[in-house]
């Protein structure tokens, strides 16, 4: 079939096939922190090794985002898409069959790379192959499984951990894996390329700047903050500040096209993801030690209490984005962020030793409205006036983004829960060691060890402020695309 022929399809089709595999990768990043005691436990490992075992999946998917979005545009985003479905696949794989925790961390890094090769696939093709005016629709659904996904992670995970035990978090990806795989090879269309000529020296310094950035935030805690851990993350910033430089310079094709950020809405939809990244990653960790820690609740039980969350979310996601379009960009958002916000504060409030947990179940469910209002919505803002030329690049800046903002909040969170619950006498190492399959934890730490959680949990709160400041400044699509030629959307080439 010709690529013509090919493009002519429903793009629903490809999309729905597309989402299998996407969905897939996006429970991964959450999935884990449901089983982070059973593995802790099995391991006899700590609460540093452990975080790593999401922090290492979210290093390896954030940092070659950029490079993964241009490879679409060059090879074809269903090829870029295939090979790193069959890579996420096979190392799923590896993490169910890990013996040791450094092998778990080892595999999972593979599978972040698989990620970061499919994740800029899925928004580039819905920029190319639905209109402007349809796409709120289409990033409606595509939003409503992004934060479908992260919510039902811990709810699968919890049920797979209960009934199979921890390694099941990862064998149940591999059917998943190959059912994806024979739908996009038979959905997705084939779409024209664009060759590009690769900037080398733009990808060592993001690649090598965000890796030290993330890298030293996540063993600073472990290192007592010394000189060398403050020297990593110096270097870090020093190299991201040079790869900005560099693609200011740089008159072929860099790898970060500046040109996209002239478009207001589209930094500021940058801005807003890496600060939902943020604090849903940092939300989870505290919750769940938490649950099972200090309620002693199974990992399917302290799942469960996050069901309205995932339910609410799945439900208006779709709903919203479809009519998100008619509305001013900042309305839906920024209702949102401001009832995110609220909703984490309420569960840090509630986080005691005695609190009904019909409140938790309350507080999700606004959570879960909140959440419906962000994911889509943003997503549509941020692609709105994507020129489709540089849709993947787009694709790969936003969801780079959003990567860089979740492992920096595992990362913060990590750090702030180790130095709270020393803060309150504790000690560090092994927290929730009792919660982790070892036995209750005694009653007189319950109420520290909450209070030390609680506390932890106003870090997501702060970062959620970030998106209701970008929200609050977004103004409407007309005014948003630059005035001259580098920004039009050509939108006539767009299939009606």
């Amino acid at each position: 079939m010709s690529v013509a022929a090919d493009t002519e399809r429903n793009p629903w089709l490809a999309l729905f096939a597309l989402v299998v595999g996407f969905f897939m990768i996006l429970l991964d990043m959450t999935i884990v922190a449901v089983a982070n005691p059973a593995i802790l436990a099995a391991f006899d490992a700590d609460i540093s090794q452990v975080i790593w075992v999401t922090s290492a999946y979210l290093l390896t998917y954030a940092v070659p985002l950029l490079v993964t979005g241009r490879l679409g545009d060059r090879f074809g985003p269903k090829n870029v898409y295939l090979v790193g479905l069959f890579v996420f696949t096979a190392a799923s794989l590896g993490c169910g069959l890990s013996g040791t925790i450094a092998h778990l961390i080892l595999w999972r890094a593979v599978q972040g790379v698989g990620a970061a090769l499919m994740t800029p696939q899925t928004m580039a093709v819905i920029t190319r192959t639905f209109p402007p005016d349809r796409r709120g629709a289409a990033m409606g659904f595509w939003g409503g499984i992004a934060g479908l996904a992260t919510l039902v992670g811990p709810i699968l995970g919890g049920v797979l951990v209960d009934w199979r035990g921890w390694e099941w978090i990862f064998f149940v990806n591999v059917p998943v894996g190959i059912i994806a795989f024979g739908l996009a090879l038979w959905l997705v269309p084939a779409l024209p390329t664009h060759k590009h000529k690769y900037d080398v020296p733009g990808i060592l310094l993001s690649g090598a700047g965000m890796f030290l950035l993330v890298f030293g935030i996540q063993e600073g805690n472990n290192f007592d903050w010394s000189s060398r851990i403050w020297l990593m993350i110096g270097a870090g910033l020093a190299l991201l500040a040079v790869f900005v430089w560099n693609q200011s310079r740089n008159t072929g094709e860099p790898l970060l096209p500046l040109s996209l950020f002239r478009d207001r809405n589209f930094g500021l939809s940058n801005l807003a993801i890496a600060a939902m990244g943020a604090a849903v990653t940092a939300m989870m960790v505290p919750s769940y030690f938490y649950l099972q820690a200090v309620r002693e609740l199974s990992p399917t039980k302290s799942a469960l209490v996050f069901a309205p969350m995932a339910i609410i979310t799945g439900i208006c996601a779709p709903l919203i984005g479809k009519f998100s379009d008619k509305l001013h960009p900042r309305i839906i958002p920024a209702f949102g962020f401001t009832l995110f916000t609220l909703a984490i504060l309420a569960f840090s409030a509630l986080m005691k030793p005695d609190t009904a947990l019909v409140w938790y179940l309350v507080a999700a469910g606004f959570a879960g409205l909140a959440n419906a209002c962000i994911w889509a919505p943003l997503a549509a803002t941020a692609t709105h006036n994507l020129p489709v030329q540089l849709a993947g690049a787009g694709a790969g800046v936003y969801n780079t983004t959003r990567q860089v903002g979740a492992v920096l909040g595992s990362a913060a969170i990590s750090a702030l829960i180790s130095a709270r619950v020393a803060a309150h006498g504790l000690g560090s190492g092994k927290i929730a060691e009792g919660g982790a399959g070892q036995g209750p934890i005694p009653e007189p730490v319950k109420d520290s060890f909450s209070t030390a959680l609680a506390q932890s949990m106003l870090l997501p709160a702060g970062i959620l402020l970030l998106g209701i400041l970008a929200a609050a400044l977004f103004v409407s699509h007309g005014r948003s695309a630059p005035s001259d030629h580098t920004g039009a959307l050509a939108t006539d080439s767009f299939p009606a």
